[in-house]
């Protein structure tokens, strides 16, 4: 794991020191002076002229941070700009270069994993896209880790698998939805999770989440079990509102369904089955741990 903090540290700010040092020196100052300009010590300045520290090539050769560098210098020599301008000056460079500039590539560079992401993405912004879809993987995760340790979920587990899924608060296609990959199965009465969760892995329980959270953004999980009578009757006994829908054309059916319904959420729905068709029971919550919650009174 490498902070884009790290990058900064590490591979931008020595650079970006050497380069204004240097370019002040050019213009004249001491290394004294260069030293109270910049706020570091008259040896730090020696070995910046020595050549002593690292320098990334990426860095120095980019126009952007060398108008900066340089207008930064101008203002310093001149009395122009106080330390604490340049400060600022510096500062927003670096926010810049950190949403899709240098410093987003040296991250990236760093951190192969976050070329998973369609573009780079503010890391500081709390609603980042990257964020939100970490915290519903999270989310996911975490009611995951809740499911195996109910006793009694493997048999609950239908015979085409189930599955727990949540979705992007702005959900609009599968791909916005997180799941479990190859589903969730009762091996020797145990409940096995394939793998990690992931966008876009789950088509029928997804479809239906999406179905429902177009028509309520509150809605944000779902998770499938084997449909039974009785367990119709827990849940709806353990205050959570049951609606039975058609298994043909579930999606629509579905959601002609809830229109009549003053429902929210926790609650179920659920379909007996057809020709070819797994009766199933559905568990609709604001987000994968509520489901879960939800699912506790079976097992």
């Amino acid at each position: 794991m490498k902070f884009v903090e790290e990058i900064v540290v590490e591979e931008f700010l020595p650079t970006f020191r050497s380069m204004l040092a240097e370019a002040l020196r050019e213009r004249g100052l001491t290394q004294h002076e260069v030293a109270t300009a910049l706020g570091i010590s008259q040896s730090a300045v020696s070995k910046y002229a020595h050549g002593e520290i690292k320098r990334r090539e990426e860095v120095m050769q980019s126009e952007t941070v060398t108008e900066v560098v340089e207008r930064i210098a101008d203002g310093l020599q001149t009395g122009d700009i106080s330390q604490v301008q340049a400060l600022v000056e510096a500062e927003v460079l670096i926010r810049q270069l950190e949403e899709g500039g240098l410093i987003a590539q040296l991250h990236e560079a760093a951190m192969p994993e976050l070329a998973d992401h369609e573009g780079y993405v503010n890391l500081h912004d709390p609603e980042s896209t990257l964020r939100t879809s970490e915290r519903v993987r999270a989310s996911v995760r975490r009611a995951l880790r809740q499911l195996t340790n109910l006793s009694g979920f493997a048999g609950l587990i239908p015979h085409v698998g189930s599955n727990l899924v949540e979705c992007l608060p702005t959900a609009k296609t599968i791909n916005d939805v997180v799941g479990v990959p190859g589903r969730i199965f009762d091996v020797k009465g145990r409940t096995t999770v394939p793998g990690d969760p992931e966008f876009g892995v789950s088509e029928h329980v997804a479809s239906l989440l999406l179905a429902v959270h177009q028509r309520n953004r509150g809605v944000r999980a779902a998770v499938n079990i084997r449909y039974d009578e009785s367990l119709v009757s827990t849940l709806e006994t353990s205050g959570h509102p049951c609606y039975q829908f058609e298994p043909d054309s579930p999606e629509e059916s579905l959601t002609q369904t809830l229109n009549n319904e003053p429902y929210s959420p926790p609650f179920v729905c659920y379909h007996t089955g057809g020709y070819g068709i797994e009766a199933i029971i559905y568990i609709f919550a604001r987000q994968a741990p509520a489901a879960v919650d939800a699912v506790r009174p079976l097992s």
